[in-house]
């Protein structure tokens, strides 16, 4: 059984919004430390950032809209603590404590990933999606039933009929949904809103990407200060997860679908 969301999802759009303030701090910064959360709903976002990169909140609100759409913005911005900036002051350690775990993927988290992006592609409204065994549950805001059913016959479509969906129908925050980013190797650890010292981010990303290579699960750790994971140094790790997240454009495009 598997669940996906599309980047139209309210959760989605705040993952996003964060992943875009990530990118910023990497175009001011080839090394930043930042951290952003956000919530969003009925026409306003609120995003708080800690970080120790000089931001402009002209260009951070301008990402807010341009991917929320004409909301209120209210913008609070913080350095980061101390203690967690001297840990990284002379070396690339790990910034977080955490448990990791990295899954292949099953033939039908791929299938159910196939079906959300062609749908998407139809229809870039806010949906969900699930798929167990032969069983396909399609949520589809802006869509009627009679043309989904065109492309997917013997599916569950909108069960309670044509719906719009957005944020102003849900609210929408960061990390909120994991399960449709990371399937079976989720942990604690959110993915989004973060710069790649954090293990939540480097960790996970080298985890999902050892797996799918060796067909095996990863069960990593970590703690605060660890300069070696897996056997590696940290700062490898985290140069494997920048060359993923600039293969595929960045943190907002990230935030699109997550791994899967």
């Amino acid at each position: 059984m598997t669940e996906k969301v599309n980047p139209m999802h309210p959760d989605k759009i705040v993952d996003r919004i964060a992943g875009a303030i990530v990118d910023l701090a990497y175009r001011e910064n080839t090394d930043p430390k930042i951290a952003v959360e956000g919530l969003l709903g009925h026409g306003v976002c609120h995003v708080i950032i800690e970080t120790d990169t000089e931001l402009d909140r002209s260009e951070i609100a301008e990402a807010v809209t341009r991917i929320a759409g004409q909301v209120m913005v209210d913008i609070s911005i913080h350095p980061q603590d101390k203690n967690l900036a001297d840990n990284q002051a002379n070396e690339t350690r790990c910034g977080d404590n955490g448990i990791f775990k990295g899954m292949p993927l099953t033939d039908e988290q791929k299938k159910l990933s196939a079906i959300a992006r062609d749908i998407y592609a139809r229809y870039p409204y806010d949906g969900k999606y699930i798929l167990d065994g032969r069983r396909l549950i399609i949520c589809q805001s802006n869509a009627h039933t009679e043309n989904l059913k065109k492309l997917y016959p013997d599916a569950e479509i909108n069960p309670i009929g044509y719906w719009i969906g957005g944020t102003d129908v849900d609210t929408g925050a960061v990390n909120r949904k994991l399960g449709s980013d990371m399937a079976d190797g989720i942990t604690g650890g959110g993915l989004h809103g973060k710069d790649l010292s954090k293990a939540d981010v480097s960790i996970n990303i080298y985890a999902f990407l050892k797996a799918q290579k060796t067909g095996r699960p990863v069960e990593l750790s970590c703690a605060i200060g660890d300069t070696e994971i897996d056997g590696k140094p940290y700062s490898e790790i985290v140069s494997i997860a920048k060359q993923y997240i600039d293969s595929i454009g960045g943190f907002e495009r990230f935030a699109e679908w997550g791994l899967i």
